[in-house]
């Protein structure tokens, strides 16, 4: 297999790189399937301790979502990037040879968040909830994952005005705007882009869990976040994905940014108004109960006789008082 040849030449680095780790007999293990396995292991860790220490949600859940979440998510990568890469492909072989590379990841965060409410629908678990301890999870497996782009040469740049950029990155026999070449290209990292964007995203978004007020809010904040970032991303890429020859990610991710905004405000007032309506049926339980517990006092309130000394009450005295009288 041929190595990779990459380099940065303004901070001095460079690297020769085999896509293949090694082999098992016949089979090639790639460096790509290793990081993308790291990036999943690191985000399930994060998601078992999030999920059941902060949302009481509990670990047989978690282990099981996982793995369906996982299996259908890298399904659905590997399919959206097959139907917009058609022409790359002869064989069906080679359109589920998922190691060589080529996923979507948009494909895969839908699927795989489609089969997470899917699977809470059926056990009957906070869809919200579980979603919110999976958001910053997905970020670690994505902020790993894209190292997987870098192994292979892949999810790079243009090369328009980066000749000045200390972290610009050289690659060779890569298509630019379509155009082979075969000398060293300086085009953007972008996968460092995104690696970093998701990073400082995960910063935040663990910040803001700790000032969580309604479930949802963080799952709106991830989408929110990744969406943004994306579209800016993707305006720099190469090799983005095309549909009708318009940038189908920088596409869907300002869809999702501006979706997941009015969906978090959305939320926010509906729970407000839940809020507000907790507190109102408290306050009027409250108020009843004092009344009632009030009303009971006056009616099993005793009547006290007082006695005098010598054993009678008040009412004797009297009644001996108006018998002398008479």
């Amino acid at each position: 297999m041929t190595n990779n040849h990459i380099t940065f030449p303004g901070l001095g680095l460079e690297f020769d790189i085999n896509p293949e780790a090694f082999k098992i007999g016949n089979i090639s293990v790639q460096w790509y399937g290793i990081i993308l396995c790291t990036g999943i292991i690191a985000a399930f860790l994060y998601f078992l301790r999030r999920a059941s220490k902060t949302e009481g949600i509990d670990p047989d859940h978690v282990y099981n979502i996982t793995l369906f979440a996982v299996v259908v998510a890298i399904i659905g990568a590997r399919f959206m990037y097959v139907i917009t890469n058609l022409d790359q492909y002869d064989t069906f072989l080679e359109m589920i040879n998922i190691p060589g590379g080529g996923l979507a990841i948009y494909g895969g965060l839908i699927f795989g968040g489609a089969s997470v409410i899917i699977y809470s629908r059926i056990k009957k678990l906070n869809t919200y909830a579980l979603l919110d301890s999976m958001a910053p999870a997905v970020l670690i497996g994505q902020i790993i994952g894209r190292w997987g782009n870098f192994v292979n040469a892949e999810a790079y740049g243009y090369s328009a005005g980066v000749e000045k950029l200390p972290w610009r990155m050289g690659l060779d026999k890569v298509y630019i705007d379509d155009v082979y070449r075969s000398d060293i290209a300086l085009v953007h990292p972008t996968f460092l882009y995104e690696s970093l964007w998701n990073l400082v995203g995960f910063i935040l978004i663990t910040l803001a869990y700790k000032k969580k007020k309604f479930d949802g809010q963080i799952l709106f904040y991830y989408v929110a976040w990744y969406g943004l970032g994306r579209g800016f991303i993707e305006m720099l890429r190469a090799d983005s994905l095309r549909v009708l020859g318009l940038k189908l990610s920088v596409l869907i991710g300002f869809a999702t940014f501006i979706i997941a905004i009015i969906f978090l405000i959305i939320r926010a007032k509906s729970s407000e108004k839940e809020l507000s309506s907790a507190i109102g049926y408290e306050s009027k339980y409250a108020s009843v109960k004092i009344e009632s517990e009030r009303n009971e006092d006056i009616v099993a309130e005793p009547f006290e006789t007082e006695y005098d000394e010598d054993g009678t009450t008040d009412d004797d005295t009297l009644g001996e008082q108006d018998s002398l009288d008479e």
